[in-house]
């Protein structure tokens, strides 16, 4: 039963809850009070701290443990306008919150109730009692006038993103498959990220493509109808950054690890088995260290013209020629540079790589991505790397195949030789003279004779 002061402590948490819409996050709001008076409050942050968790119970929470100096928060209620999600309502019963008040039931994710009752297992070794429906209309009102305007447009791009329009993707050649989308990636907190996934989802193999920098999956054109002549599937993300997903406007927001976790999200999220890893450039750099975290989804490894940047060896002179002269040249042609390996390129291919940046403010991963890679032991992505090299010399389980474009100035044979020496039974590569770092763009071969190599 409601408290006669349960309606003053909602209306304070429903101030929090439009402190978040204006905030442009989802209005949800909470106040934690202990003998009269309140000790903390939290609001919904989770994209503008990038934090799944922070979710307003959570931040509510930690404020009041910091307040009362003890984790245990017993003799406090916690009043927050939504029903909470497993997430906050097991960090209520850690807690030891003695109350939980709620607004509007949430019947999607709620636990106090709706999709089932957390707090109601016995078995539990604290009791928090729930009051629920308070100002539930109040509540309840302030959601659905947030998600009106976006039930029109389904599909937002984030204020601090651009997304490439369509009609940039029209026409292009070679590319006829259908763009798949996903927008709630725990990673990349509401940014959209396209994909291609063609062929049967059963498939003997799953071929991950992923793309470097400044490319996008229409680099591997060439490649992906010989796997699915085969019989085979094919799932071909686009980074955040570059291609049909979403751009943030700032360099800063590309990190080696939130790159690394939204393609750990999407190979999770689409449950990807049977895996060959397809990799090449930046493809490389962050897919080597996926399948030490599952390795039981892969199968085969197909690797061309990248590294592992451990930190403990210098980057290659020409990796670092790379860097500064796109330090030097931000606004440079991508499709030039595509076509200047690659002459026969026709105009309307060199186009479709310059497609998904139509001005300079969709470019800040092609300025973010060259000093992103990590240089020395301690810069960002190089712990996690040593972590994968030991993976691939002494765990890998699976085939491996390498391809090497010889007349890569940056990631070229050199460098490929001694990361062949790191994948435990990697055969000799396969070389490619007229190749250079796009290798892709001479990829049939290399995907006839992949099909070849990997065995179901």
């Amino acid at each position: 039963m409601p408290a006669p002061q349960d309606a003053h402590w909602m209306g304070l948490a429903l101030e929090q809850a439009r402190a978040a819409a204006a905030a442009g996050e989802v209005p949800v709001g909470a106040v934690v009070v202990k003998d009269g008076q309140v000790i903390a409050t939290g609001r919904n942050a989770p994209i503008a701290s990038h934090d799944p968790t922070a979710h307003a119970e959570v931040v509510a929470l930690r404020e009041a443990a910091r307040v009362l100096g003890n984790y245990r928060l017993e003799g406090c209620t916690l009043y927050v306008t939504l029903e909470p999600c497993a997430m906050c309502s097991g960090a209520m019963l850690h807690a030891r919150v003695d109350r939980v008040v709620f607004g509007a039931a949430d019947p999607r994710t709620g636990v106090a109730g709706s999709v089932l009752n957390l707090f109601g297992h016995t078995q539990l070794n604290h009791q928090t009692q729930v009051t629920a429906g308070v100002l539930a209309q109040e509540c309840g009102q302030l959601l659905k006038d947030f998600f009106k305007p976006r039930r029109v447009n389904a599909d937002p791009v984030r204020e601090d993103a651009l997304r490439t329009p369509d009609a940039a993707f029209a026409d292009l050649p070679d590319y006829p498959w259908q763009p798949h989308y996903v927008n709630d990636l725990p990673g990349i907190a509401g940014l959209r990220m396209h994909y291609l996934d063609e062929g049967d989802a059963n498939a003997p193999l799953t071929w991950l493509c992923l793309h470097g920098n400044p490319a996008w999956s229409y680099l591997y054109r060439k490649m992906i109808p010989v796997w699915l002549a085969a019989g085979h599937r094919v799932v071909a993300p686009d980074l955040i950054g570059f291609g049909k997903s979403d751009k943030p406007k700032k360099d800063s927001f590309h990190q080696f690890e939130m790159h690394r976790q939204s393609l750990l999200d999407l190979v999770e999220r689409l449950d990807l088995q049977r895996v060959v890893l397809v990799v090449q450039d930046w493809g490389g750099i962050l897919g080597l260290t996926l399948p030490m975290a599952a390795p039981e989804r892969y199968k085969g490894l197909l690797v061309m013209n990248t590294t592992l940047a451990t930190g403990e060896q210098p980057l290659s002179a020409g990796f670092l020629a790379w860097r500064d002269w796109c330090h030097s040249q931000p606004l440079f042609d991508v499709g030039k540079l595509f076509k200047r390996g690659n002459p026969g390129m026709t105009p309307q291919e060199t186009a479709a790589y310059n497609a998904p940046f139509p001005d300079k403010g969709y470019r800040a991963a092609l300025r973010a991505f060259p000093p992103m890679v990590p240089e020395f032991t301690d810069s960002p992505g190089a712990a996690i790397s040593r972590k994968a090299q030991d993976f691939w010399r002494n765990d890998w389980q699976g085939q491996s195949l390498m391809a090497i474009g010889q007349q890569d100035p940056v990631l070229g044979e050199s460098v490929m030789r001694q990361l062949q020496s790191q994948i435990k039974g990697c055969p000799q590569p396969m070389l490619l003279p007229d190749a250079g770092h796009f290798v892709q763009e001479q990829g049939r071969v290399i995907a006839e004779a992949a099909v070849r190599h990997f065995k179901p």
